[in-house]
């Protein structure tokens, strides 16, 4: 499994660096392959610093971060990105305009599978576009202008897959999309977990965490106050921040005016 244990991240601030801010606070919980769990909570609540971590984008200021047990700073980063990756909110802003969208997979195929032959290579491509719904007469050869958010989303997500990852960072990768591309980007979530994808959501939705994941964490100014499994956590709280949380959610069949 990927687990997090005890981890901080502190950043310095001010014009000298003399003070400091801590943006996560002893963070612990555990992703199990199959598995997703949302990370929730308000802007500035540490949850992008936590997947940067998870990432290795950022060094944690103290605490592990291990996969079965291995601590992830003793592996190399090309052996660990084969195993975790990351797509991100922005989907135009991981794409180079002046290239084709496809080009993200040259840039895997360069450092990964130098070795293998055109053909094979061709042969994965199209498997990792049809496990996320992307037919390559579609998508292949675009510039990134010429793709939908929903299908960029979901070549990078193909691009993750071509290396057999285990563990997918997966941060407000649908807060940019319209309703109807988000359900499908979510369900394709859905099924990638049924392949044994581990997935850590995050995410400030409180719906969208409840409608995808086994378990939830609630982060509040960098510490978790709650955690567990997703129905316990949204049908009896136990943090008032929590509680909060869930009361602030409009509710469909609720006027603004009945709710004011």
């Amino acid at each position: 499994m990927l687990k997090l244990d005890g981890v901080t991240k502190v950043y310095r601030i001010g014009a000298f660096g003399g003070q400091t801010m801590t943006a996560v606070d002893e963070a612990g919980f555990e992703i199990k392959p199959g598995e997703v769990v949302s990370l929730i909570g308000e802007s500035g609540s540490g949850k992008s610093t936590i997947g940067k971590m998870v990432l290795r984008l950022l060094p944690p200021t103290s605490g592990t971060i291990s996969i079965d047990g291995r601590d992830v700073r003793q592996m190399g980063k090309r052996d660990y990105y084969r195993k975790v990756q990351g797509v991100f909110q922005d989907p135009f802003s991981s794409y180079n305009p002046v290239f084709k969208a496809d080009r993200v997979f040259a840039m895997i195929r360069e450092v990964y599978f130098k070795g293998v032959p055109d053909k094979e290579w061709t042969a994965k491509i199209e498997a990792a576009l049809d496990a996320v719904r992307l037919s390559p007469g579609a998508v292949l050869n675009k510039f990134p202008h010429q793709l939908s958010g929903g299908q960029l989303q979901r070549l990078l997500i193909a691009r993750a897959l071509l290396l057999d990852i285990e563990y997918l960072v997966a941060d407000e990768i649908i807060s940019m999309l319209d309703a109807s591309t988000r359900i499908d980007v979510l369900n394709l979530l859905a099924d990638l977990k049924q392949r044994g994808l581990g997935v850590l959501f995050i995410t400030h939705d409180l719906a969208l965490g409840n409608y995808i994941s086994e378990r939830t964490v609630v982060l509040h100014k960098g510490r978790i106050v709650e955690y567990g499994p997703t129905d316990a956590v949204f049908e009896q709280p136990e943090h008032a921040y929590t509680r909060k949380l869930l009361a602030s959610v409009p509710q469909l069949h609720t006027k603004w005016e009945d709710a004011s």
